[in-house]
């Protein structure tokens, strides 16, 4: 430790602090591991604050695991929102991370994961265990633990079964992790979840329903706005404060609903295959930004506005899928968001896969779009013709759209595309990878809410890193001002406008 800052870069005075304090801010930006008991908790625990002497502090509860601590069952340190700095951060770990989450290594082992980013097995495993104090396996392993632990407290589901959606190779594997986890069988933790809540819990009849987290505040409004302008007939629904969609998964498909609530959101998923569960929700927590840190990136966005303050809690929409998401940007292109869904629905009720239900039909493959589009796609020959290429250079692997991948590589990809300029590989980049400093500064509508705040858009550095945000903030004033007429004569209005 250097000036009170140890080898993993967390301040040991700003986080005893917090923990002091039991600042829910920072839960999910590290763990307290407590040695006297060898427990490790997020920062906002309930418990007795330990002693300095006692504590170390983690980046990851992986590598709280990894030294042997065992999670608090009652502040449940896990189940804290994911850390920031897998977006902020663009390195190795940051980037390694959102792919753990998304299940790359249940999918295809550590050679799968160190291939998507371009480094050896071993270069990988050295970087993580020196920045999170954990390796990959270490890591995934962790996440494995998190999903049956929510499985075990919020389901009746069979034990089993949970220990193949959590992505164990076996029973014996699932009950050796909770116990060296959680220190009790999964039986006694499924006992005292129903100890405190009642036996309250409703059958799964296929559909499971969770709580995810996020970080308060968080403006409900520009969520719910922008899920409801965009979304497409037939792929898509918006109803009563509710988002149901269904979407590919690495096993099949899902179809999820979404409504906001305060302090969490409630997700219901109906899985194809119960092993797509982890990376779901990873994909669901990456769409609504809920990982997010909205007292901090407020604070710093907040300096130098002028005229009415910023909203608080604003996010920026991140994708379920990177393919779909050039290819609906691409159709939207100098078109309305509204004439944007047309088009698109139109695509999806030709050539989208049927799975039944409120929202029948998936988005096409970028395989099947390249083979049939033409014969569905309108509108100017130049535009489709961009749109196929796209698809094509999808399908057969010359361009890749992960989480993994850094945005300078996403954006000079982009733009190696014909028909893709500047606004559609910097949108693409910013919600493909949740990058917290994207200036949209091309976008008409950031432009009239940059004058609306007085802002110079060529002047922007102090803003960063967080110029996403700020890019939200300026399409939400400017949208704001155009419907401010409607309301006053109205008392509402829809906003319509191409993003």
């Amino acid at each position: 430790m250097v000036d009170g800052v140890s080898a993993n870069g967390l301040d040991f005075e700003r986080c005893y602090r917090a923990v002091a304090t039991r600042d829910v801010r920072f839960d999910g930006h590290f763990v307290t591991a407590v040695r006297t008991t060898g427990i490790y908790c997020r920062p906002s625990c309930p418990a007795i604050t330990p002693k300095r002497t006692n504590v170390t502090f983690l980046p990851t509860a992986a590598a709280a695991q990894q030294s042997g601590f065992r999670a608090c069952r009652r502040c449940l340190p896990d189940a804290a929102p994911g850390s920031p700095l897998w977006n902020t951060r663009a390195d190795l770990a940051a980037r390694a991370m959102r792919l753990i989450a998304d299940g790359t290594i249940e999918r295809g082992g550590v050679p799968a994961l160190a291939g998507a980013l371009g480094y050896s097995q071993r270069q990988l495993t050295r970087v993580l265990t020196a920045e999170l104090g954990a390796g990959p396996l270490a890591l995934a392993r962790a996440h494995r633990a998190h999903t049956a632990r929510l499985l075990i407290q919020t389901t009746r589901m069979p034990m089993s079964d949970i220990a193949f959606a959590a992505g164990f190779a076996s029973i014996r594997q699932f009950n050796d992790t909770v116990r060296e986890v959680f220190a009790v069988s999964p039986t006694t933790l499924r006992e005292e979840a129903r100890r405190l809540r009642g036996d309250t819990l409703p059958a799964t009849n296929g559909m499971l329903t969770l709580r995810l987290p996020y970080r308060e505040p968080l403006d409900r409004s520009w969520l719910e706005w922008f899920l409801s302008s965009h979304a497409v007939p037939g792929l898509e629904l918006w109803e009563d404060g509710t988002y149901t969609r269904s979407l590919r998964t690495p096993h099949g498909h899902a179809t999820v609903r979404l409504s906001v609530q305060a302090g969490h959101v409630r997700a219901g998923l109906a899985l194809h295959d119960m092993r797509d569960l982890a990376p779901t929700v990873a994909r669901l927590r990456h769409l609504l930004d809920l990982d997010a840190d909205p007292i901090g990136i407020d604070e710093s966005l907040a300096a130098g506005f002028r005229g009415p303050a910023i909203t608080p809690g604003i996010r920026v929409p991140g994708c379920l899928d990177g393919p779909e998401l050039l290819l609906r940007t691409m159709i939207g292109q100098q078109i309305s968001v509204s004439a944007a869904a047309t088009h698109t629905a139109r695509l999806v009720e030709a050539l989208g896969d049927n799975v039944n239900g409120p929202v029948p039909r998936l988005f096409p493959t970028a395989e099947t779009i390249a083979e049939r589009g033409a014969e569905v796609l309108t509108g100017p020959a130049r535009r489709t013709a961009s749109i196929l290429s796209a698809a094509r250079a999808l399908a057969s692997g010359e361009l890749s759209l992960h989480a993994g991948r850094t945005a300078g590589d996403v954006r000079r990809d982009l733009l190696a595309l014909d028909g893709v300029g500047p606004w559609t590989a910097d949108y693409v980049t910013m919600r493909l990878l949740a990058d917290p400093d994207i200036l949209l500064h091309t976008d008409l509508v950031v432009r009239q809410g940059a004058a609306l705040f007085g802002i110079d858009l060529t002047d922007t550095a102090r803003w960063a890193p967080w110029r996403s945000y700020l890019s939200m903030h300026l399409w939400k004033r400017a949208l704001a001002e155009r419907t401010a007429p409607a309301r006053a004569t109205n008392g509402s209005a829809k906003v319509s406008v191409r993003q």
